[in-house]
């Protein structure tokens, strides 16, 4: 007669050690999604490129780009603009909000127009970005502290103002995204191979509050709506900015 192998405790054993292992995978993805970040003492560099795939000139201002907020200590984003979308290369990252937060900066910035590539280093139009050092070193102290907190897709923020701080302050959330490559098939950079990084995908502004009064109830939280792409590492930006100057006042990022 046939003998058989199987041993109900064997059996409960490797049931029991396979939900461990389920359990260790949850607590461990649990933690994962759980995290915070608190903004510096001094005033974090935010830098922002306006570019576009379509634009000859803009690739070396996209490896320079790259070359920067590896670190807690600058914030970096990359706005693709659609305005060059019509000159025979659609911009697959290029959106119509950042050609109108472009144009808005202009106030503040002292851009006479929107040109690409353009970079604002803390809010000010900088032509002569290949030469600029962006550093957070010999900073301003900061009027505000920021600290943002990751539970699940929900990302808080909560913005506490010194008295030195601006009397209207605002701010906007970005989400960037790492190590995007795109194959250029017509327009100015025909044939050539593009990398990105910092790249903008979600943009979102947050209206002006009073910094004595505090910021407006689930003004500055932020749902995460898209799952993490692990070929593209993601992280969430908020940048705090003096409401009547459209200038940087704080910024932080958080890499969960």
């Amino acid at each position: 007669m046939a003998t058989s192998n199987f041993h109900p405790g064997i059996r409960a054993t490797g049931l029991a050690a396979l939900a461990g292992l389920t359990c260790a995978a949850q607590i461990q993805a649990q933690a994962a999604s759980t995290c915070s970040a608190r903004s510096a003492a001094t005033v974090t560099p935010v830098v922002e490129l306006y570019t576009s795939e379509g634009c000859s000139s803009c690739p070396p201002a996209d490896r320079w780009l790259s070359q920067l907020g590896a670190g807690p200590s600058v914030v970096a984003l990359a706005f693709h603009v659609d305005y060059w979308d019509r000159l025979g290369w659609k911009d697959r990252f290029a959106s119509a909000a950042y050609t109108r937060r472009q144009a808005q900066t202009q106030a503040s910035s002292g851009a006479r127009f929107s040109y690409t590539p353009q970079v604002l280093i803390n809010g000010a139009d900088r032509p002569d970005w290949p030469q600029a050092t962006v550093a957070a070193t010999n900073a301003a102290v900061a009027a505000v502290e920021v600290q943002l907190t990751r539970e699940g897709d929900r990302v808080t923020a909560v913005v506490s103002p010194s008295r030195t701080a601006p009397a209207r302050l605002a701010a906007y959330w970005a989400v960037t995204e790492q190590g995007h490559v795109s194959a250029v098939k017509a327009g100015e950079n025909e044939g050539a191979t593009l990398r990105h990084d910092h790249v903008v995908r979600d943009y979102r502004p947050v209206a002006a509050w009073s910094s004595k009064a505090g910021a407006p109830a689930g003004a500055l939280q932020f749902d995460l709506t898209a799952a993490a792409d692990t070929a593209h590492p993601r992280e969430v930006n908020l940048v705090v900015v003096d409401a009547d100057t459209g200038r940087p006042v704080q910024a932080v990022k958080l890499g969960c």
